[in-house]
């Protein structure tokens, strides 16, 4: 009989417990706990929507309370959706929140295409009411109308200006024969997975003031430096490419190209150029050719530059800084080698001249010679990280730290005091000078002798 006493007693106690937290009250200072009174989406394509982003509700008293009313205020025409419990819906009523407990918000928007050219504002908010207590979050979304193109050919010459911007999804081939010019200011933003294929010829030309855009179409703050977002631009055997004043950025790949040029231009030209957060490198070459000045690239997961399989390779006043702040890289920076496989390898032409090679690696410069192909490597005034003694001739400085201004905030100019100053060659015979070597990437005059790297400093 004592036995079933006590088992008796255990059981109201937890039933009692149990029920504490289940009591609803209608004390109007029962409010919810909202961890945030407004919620911000970054700009958004028209017609394809943001990312999710979540509210959390808690309940902090001891007793249930009635969620009376959740609703967006501008019903079922508002751009914004709201998802409680897995239900995706614009109202829910009489919602039982226990006490000590929570509830998830899950909130998205899809803006409507309309004509709008400049960026604009979407607004709405939602409102809770319990126990007479109203309570608003405040929603607002910047949107941002834009020319979309799924995939397809570029099979004619082509302007794309800088009106609005390009939301390419899939493929988007320029087909031989054809050229796709790029106005200054132009913006390219890429959906998942998506990848410009160039055939024919790209000119992308930009200004210091309008430097032209290739990114992902996630404008979210989150996103900003999250690499691997789209697939990167891709120089097939007939394509040809001029880049100039350029930011490059979030791709798996920056640019890839898998041959020599087949006509008397350049395979590509590369000038002036941001290129970073890339997931596996900036620049991929098979046998291949890049003619690259006062580029600045950084943050890759693998490489800045891998060229393989021989080729042509005239790099002169860039800055390739080698801190990864999203992976753990164990490759040099720069990779050179003649070989690709044991069928494939050719000769290599390489000039390096005034550039900045650094990074967290002990070496961040691999020039490898495996095969009886003829290599010629000219690597001339240059600051090289590096465990090899081969390069200290010709004027280049070995393992003396750049002093960048700020390499965590991403800032590669140069202190007053850096050792890259004034140790630059003379490089006005190039017959690239006037074009783009007598300026740097900020369109700053360079006097020699120059500042190493993409930034002059006088």
């Amino acid at each position: 009989m004592r036995l079933v006493i006590i088992y008796c007693s255990v059981f109201f106690m937890l039933l009692s417990a149990c029920r504490k937290g289940e009591r609803i009250t209608i004390d109007p200072n029962a409010k919810l706990n909202i961890e945030k009174d407004s919620v911000l989406f970054d700009t958004i394509f028209t017609s394809i929507g943001s990312t999710t982003k979540r509210i959390k509700l808690v309940n902090k008293n001891s007793d249930a309370v009635n969620i009376e009313e959740i609703k967006l205020s501008g019903g079922v025409s508002s751009p914004f959706n709201i998802n409680i419990n897995g239900e995706s819906t614009v109202q829910k009523n009489n919602l039982i929140l226990n006490g000590q407990d929570s509830l998830n918000l899950f909130i998205k928007v899809t803006i409507n295409p309309n004509t709008k050219n400049l960026a604009f504002l979407v607004q709405d908010s939602i409102i809770l009411n319990t126990n007479g207590n109203r309570q608003v979050i405040q929603l607002i979304a910047y949107g941002q109308n834009a020319v979309f193109i799924n995939g397809g050919l570029i099979s004619s010459n082509t302007i794309w200006n800088n009106t609005l911007p390009y939301v390419v999804s899939n493929s988007i081939t320029i087909k031989n024969g054809s050229t796709l010019n790029l106005q200054p200011g132009a913006r390219i933003y890429f959906h998942k997975d998506a990848s410009m294929i160039v055939e024919g010829n790209l000119n992308a030309l930009g200004t210091t003031t309008e430097p032209i855009q290739f990114c992902s179409d996630r404008l979210e703050e989150f996103y900003n430096d999250e690499p691997g977002q789209w697939k990167g631009i891709y120089l097939k055997r007939t394509g040809n490419g001029i880049i100039r004043n350029a930011i490059i950025k979030n791709a798996s790949v920056g640019i890839t190209s898998d041959s020599l040029s087949v006509n008397a231009n350049p395979k590509l030209i590369l000038s002036n150029t941001v290129l970073k957060n890339m997931q596996v490198a900036a620049y991929i070459g098979y046998h291949s050719e890049l003619i690259g000045f006062n580029n600045l690239l950084y943050n890759c997961g693998n490489y800045l530059i891998y060229a393989v399989g021989g080729g042509n390779y005239n790099l002169k006043q860039n800055t390739f800084a080698g801190y990864n702040l999203n992976f753990a890289r164990k490759t040099a920076a720069l990779s050179f080698s003649d070989y690709l496989s044991a069928n494939a390898y050719n000769s290599l032409k390489l000039d390096l001249a005034n550039n900045i090679i650094w990074g967290n690696l002990n070496n961040e410069l691999d020039i490898q010679k495996k095969t009886t192909a003829n290599v010629q490597i000219n690597i001339l005034t240059n600051l090289i990280k590096t465990t090899s003694t081969n390069y200290a001739t010709n004027g280049n400085i070995l393992n003396i730290d750049p002093e960048f201004v700020s390499n965590s905030t991403q800032n590669f100019e140069l202190l007053d005091n850096s050792s890259a100053l004034k140790k630059g060659s003379n490089l006005a015979a190039d017959p690239y000078f006037a074009l783009y070597l007598n300026h740097d990437l900020k369109y700053k005059t360079r006097i020699f002798p120059s500042s190493l790297g993409c930034y002059e400093k006088n």
